[in-house]
């Protein structure tokens, strides 16, 4: 009766270790964290809960913005967003193309939602609206 208990017990542990194997491997914010290193890009949001911000990994820059809920024609959706840089120095090199394409790829999660960036961004992106 013992050895069957050590049996079960071993066969629950092995279950619960590949459990939580697959549940690292396939969690997004590890994913966010490995991409930020690597300096790639990655974009990690949960779409479904407004007011959990989201994070944009971009060569080597980690990005977060802050999502507000408002009404649009038909429904409540964001209409607003917020984006700001965790770190100033890594902007160094990130050009008006790169955050232009920033602002693409959020609209594509939020199509109806208006991007503001914080400074210093915000000073290149009105110098180039000012400027055309």
């Amino acid at each position: 009766m013992a050895l069957l208990l050590f049996r079960l017990l071993i066969i629950v542990l092995v279950v619960y270790i590949f459990y939580k194997g697959v549940r690292y491997l396939t969690d997004p914010k590890r994913k966010l964290d490995e991409a930020f290193e690597k300096g790639e890009y990655y974009f990690y949001d949960d779409v479904k809960n407004v007011r959990k911000n989201f994070f944009i990994s971009y060569k080597g820059a980690l990005f977060e913005g802050e999502k507000y809920l408002g009404t649009t024609e038909n429904a409540f959706e964001v209409v607003s967003i917020f984006v700001w840089v965790h770190d100033t120095m890594k902007l160094q090199g990130l050009t008006k193309d790169d955050f232009y394409y920033l602002e693409k790829e959020i609209q594509m999660s939020y199509p109806k939602a208006n991007i503001n960036w914080k400074n210093p961004i915000e000073q290149l992106m009105k110098d180039s609206t000012n400027k055309s």
